[in-house]
């Protein structure tokens, strides 16, 4: 049987830490963790980017987060913060932390409702 988006979303809900825009704004005021924006370079070009946020599409998440990849060694991304991901709604992200998770990271999440929360939330936009 064929998985929809909806099971395998729910299922990744299951197992997964999600955070709200607020939660996730106080750990980057804290220093707590990577912010990571998944989404697609011509998402960020129509509806601006998150200040303090690292982009990595969603299509290269875990090549990037491959621990003898150039971004750990370049030290863009700090391997012991939290790495809290976001996408346009939170269904990339839900399913990229399941991945994360997968790949043996402990301490990933995402936020709930992704761009649109975090675009009412006391985040920056840079447009």
């Amino acid at each position: 049987m064929i998985k929809t988006i909806h099971n395998l979303v729910a299922e990744a809900m299951n197992e997964i830490k999600t955070i709200d825009a607020d939660q996730a704004y106080q750990m980057v005021q804290d220093k707590n963790c990577n912010l990571i924006d998944i989404r697609e370079s011509n998402e960020l070009e129509n509806t601006g980017r998150v200040e303090g946020a690292s982009h990595i599409p969603r299509g290269m998440l875990e090549v990037y987060l491959d621990p003898n990849s150039t971004v750990f060694q370049n030290g863009k991304i700090e391997q012991n913060k939290e790495f809290v991901l976001f996408c346009a709604g939170g269904v990339r992200s839900a399913l990229a932390v399941k991945s994360l998770k997968d790949m043996g990271y402990q301490k990933v999440s995402h936020i709930d409702g992704g761009f649109g929360s975090i675009a009412s939330s006391k985040f920056k936009i840079i447009i």
